[in-house]
């Protein structure tokens, strides 16, 4: 790395890091305001570990936006100084000119992916049962999920389920332990396939054990079809199927696999599972898109006009972004295809705009 590359580095970083603090200071402050609005009386020791536990999400989701800010502003500082017409005249071509920051930008990617999988998902689950213990208050609808199973309480009654669909409104595998008030277990149901719809449950094949205290054995009868009223927190499982920012990739791939075998919708975490690796190359693709637009345009504007560039840039990726995640969930479009296209869309639409600029 020659002294050019060490001074365009030093730029881009200085202006990447600038970038990140700024719009998470912006994120974080106007989502603590309506925070504290919502949750009343909470104890300041617990919001600071709801956002600390929030950051690893955060920062990820704008390590892109920081990627385009700092391309623009580092190439925008090199025009307006004239720096960039004098690099062009010593033979360096725009491509190497901006090969450093390609290739921090690359590097920024991967551990942008590397904290999705591994920092996020723990980080996330520690968020969730803050949520639920600290400052909703709530705890019995606080839910750990896993790969292979999910337990949950709902008032009295404590239940395990198998395999959950991505909607959160058909499952697998049930069992459910009823409780008196004393905490003696007084009934235990069992199911197959389970129908959920909010608090209505319809259960097919199980059993129905009741424990009493007038019998030393239990009581334990079987049926066909069964319909329980849950509690009206109950509704509330159906958010559980939403998880996968809650595992990591290989966790994800296993439960995708499992779902699959119990016959299970899995779309939903299919898209979710591509687009965590596609999203990860969202700050190169933001990089290319940045490029020609601070080249061209650095001189006939100030910082603001760069700052509303980059801002118009972020807007029409993520609008795109989050069409073709939505289009894949509904099954609109392969999970593939809806994860990939808005990069690839966008990495020609930056291509074709180098390619005019013919340096």
């Amino acid at each position: 790395m020659n002294r050019i590359d060490r001074y365009t580095s030093w730029l881009f970083w200085g202006y990447f890091i600038g970038g990140l603090l700024v719009f998470l200071t912006i994120f974080t402050a106007v989502d603590a305001m309506s925070t504290m609005v919502n949750y009343k009386n909470v104890a300041p020791s617990a919001l600071l570990n709801f956002y600390l536990y929030s950051f690893p999400e955060i920062i990820q989701k704008l390590l892109p936006v920081a990627c385009l800010l700092g391309t623009i502003l580092t190439l925008s500082s090199l025009n307006k100084a004239n720096e960039l017409v004098a690099l062009f005249a010593s033979g360096m071509s725009l491509l190497r000119i901006t090969t450093p920051i390609l290739i921090w930008v690359l590097i920024i990617s991967g551990l942008g992916y590397w904290s999705s999988d591994q920092v996020v998902p723990k980080a996330t689950k520690q968020k969730n049962y803050i949520l639920y213990y600290d400052l909703k208050k709530e705890p019995h609808r606080f839910s750990t999920v896993k790969t292979d199973k999910i337990w949950y309480r709902s008032k009295n009654s404590i239940f395990n389920i198998q395999t959950l669909n991505a909607k959160g409104d058909g499952a697998q595998g049930l069992t459910m332990y009823f409780f008196s008030e004393a905490w003696d277990l007084v009934q235990m149901i069992t199911a197959r396939q389970v129908t959920i719809k909010g608090p209505q449950w319809s259960l097919e094949n199980g059993t129905v054990t009741v424990f009493s205290k007038d019998s030393s054995f239990p009581l334990t009868s079987q049926f066909k079809t069964k319909n329980i009223v849950m509690a009206e927190d109950s509704k509330d499982l159906q958010s559980a199927g939403q998880t996968a920012d809650m595992m990591s990739q290989k966790e994800l791939e296993h439960f995708i696999k499992k779902n699959k075998d119990a016959g299970l919708d899995t779309v939903a975490y299919e898209v979710d599972y591509h687009s965590k690796i596609s999203f990860a190359f969202a700050g190169l693709v933001m990089c290319l898109l940045g490029i020609p637009f601070s080249v061209e345009r650095a001189r006939s504007g100030g910082t603001m006009l760069n700052v509303g560039i980059c801002l118009a840039l972020v807007f029409v990726y993520y609008v795109f972004y989050s069409s073709g995640i939505t289009l894949g969930q509904h099954g609109t479009l392969p999970p593939v295809v809806a994860a990939w296209t808005p990069n690839i869309v966008m990495t020609g639409f930056a291509l074709v705009l180098l390619k005019r600029l013919k340096r």
